[in-house]
């Protein structure tokens, strides 16, 4: 598992703001509407959700037991259904404002608290990591749709790819269904670059990839299409037509791990 100084997440955690902020300033009101990588959702639907549950946890104490007032996110539903596109967007400014209230007020005791999350107890700054991970993944759901660039570097891109290599053992044992006796590594090339390996003995674990000699099967990628596929976001075939992933070592296992990386988080 990774960590993170409380200075550190309560940065990034603002660069998450700002590039929401960003996004937001710069919609036309068809941009609003237009289907995001959530298939339920618009884009105005998936800012929603990401800035409702920032709204949801301010104010909310730190506690493994009282769960975050996640009613308060259909209040905003509801209420912002009838708000115009600018309208929206100021409230999702009063949102992020108070939010930053509430991390201006934290300790570096804070942190290290045990807090319920969305995957268990664990640490408060577990807790903020998961919500950098969910901020930024919700931005590229609405970013690839509508062509714009991002940013994909930096330390939201890298704590991201945290959460997915934290459960790169359940990915590829479970999702993959990576067979006993076998090895992967993830060679993973930028904007993020990583390596990470797997190996399958009783159940499928991480390991150092430098002890790995000879994987049985290397997965090749940039980290955005890494973690959007193990988001289950976009379509794997279109990103091995295009070569955005691929696999050497053994073709089978390469072809079905580049297929299953989806987990839910």
């Amino acid at each position: 598992m990774h960590s993170y100084s409380r200075q550190s997440l309560i940065d990034t955690t603002e660069a998450c703001f700002a590039e929401i902020l960003d996004l937001c300033s710069d919609l036309s009101d068809g941009e609003w509407a237009v289907q995001s990588l959530c298939p339920a959702w618009t884009v105005r639907q998936a800012i929603g959700h990401a800035v409702g549950v920032e709204d949801v946890i301010s104010g909310w104490e730190i506690s493994t037991d009282n769960r975050p007032p996640f009613e308060k996110m259909v209040a905003l539903t509801d209420a912002s259904a009838g708000m115009s596109s600018s309208e929206f967007g100021a409230r999702v400014g009063e949102i992020l404002d108070a939010r930053r209230s509430d991390l201006a007020g934290l300790s570096d005791g804070d942190i290290d608290l045990p807090s319920w999350t969305p995957v268990g107890v664990q640490s408060y700054g577990g807790f903020l990591a998961i919500r950098i991970f969910d901020m930024w993944v919700h931005v590229r759901d609405c970013t690839i749709p509508l062509g714009r660039a991002t940013d994909d570097s930096g330390a939201a891109a890298e704590i991201a790819f945290d959460q997915v290599e934290n459960s790169i053992g359940y990915i590829m044992g479970k999702k993959v269904g990576l067979p006993d006796g076998m090895s992967l590594r993830a060679d993973i090339t930028g904007p993020v670059e990583r390596q990470i390996a797997v190996v399958v003995d009783g159940r499928a674990r991480a390991v150092d990839p430098g002890s790995l000699d000879s994987p049985d099967v290397v997965l090749t990628a940039d980290s955005l299409t890494f973690i959007m596929l193990a988001c289950g976001r976009i379509d794997p075939q279109s990103r091995i037509d295009d070569g955005s992933i691929s696999w050497s070592g053994d073709a089978h296992w390469g072809e079905h791990a580049a297929r299953s990386l989806r987990f839910t988080m």
